[in-house]
């Protein structure tokens, strides 16, 4: 084992897992599905149930996947896709600074994903045992990562956001 192996291991942990526990939390933490929907419905993403339960999966699937180093590219698309989804919806008029519940967070989780996505998960992962080697890394991993992460957010964002328009 290198040390630049043991480093994207605690780098595809420390985030994979995070995002996980994000979307493990909006199922059976605090208001559920049945609060995270309303959340939902709220910021303009509807309709809430479904976005409740689609946010939740992708957020333990894409968790889980970077965590494990499973096919890096595609839950580090994954990232990219719910980090766009929730600096547009929630972040984006606070500014950039978390302090100030701005987009900082939203922009550090999806680049570090693509970053892992283009360095490869490295040889203590899922990729390198099943492959043995990285899966679509380089080049082909940015453009799998930041372009299906990006149509995903895009067009989530096209379809579904109706934010609620206040009167004058």
């Amino acid at each position: 084992m290198t040390a630049y192996d043991a480093g994207l291991l605690i780098v595809r942990l420390c985030l994979g897992l995070t995002m996980a526990a994000h979307g493990y939390n909006k199922i059976f933490s605090g208001g559920r599905i049945p609060g995270t929907a309303r959340w939902f419905d709220s910021i303009g993403m509807r309709p809430g149930l479904f976005h409740a339960r689609v946010a939740a999966g992708t957020e333990i699937a894409a968790g889980l996947g970077l965590a494990a180093g499973l096919l890096t590219p595609i839950p580090a698309a994954g990232f990219v896709a719910l980090m766009l989804v929730a600096a547009w919806t929630v972040h984006r008029d606070n500014g950039f600074f978390i302090v100030k519940s701005g987009w900082e967070y939203n922009l550090v989780l999806a680049a570090v994903a693509v970053g892992v996505a283009m360095l490869g998960a490295g040889r203590l992962s899922l990729d390198h045992l099943l492959f043995g080697q990285n899966w679509c890394d380089g080049w082909t991993g940015l453009l799998i990562a930041a372009g299906l992460g990006l149509a995903g957010g895009i067009g989530q964002l096209v379809v579904f956001y109706r934010p609620v328009r206040e009167s004058a």
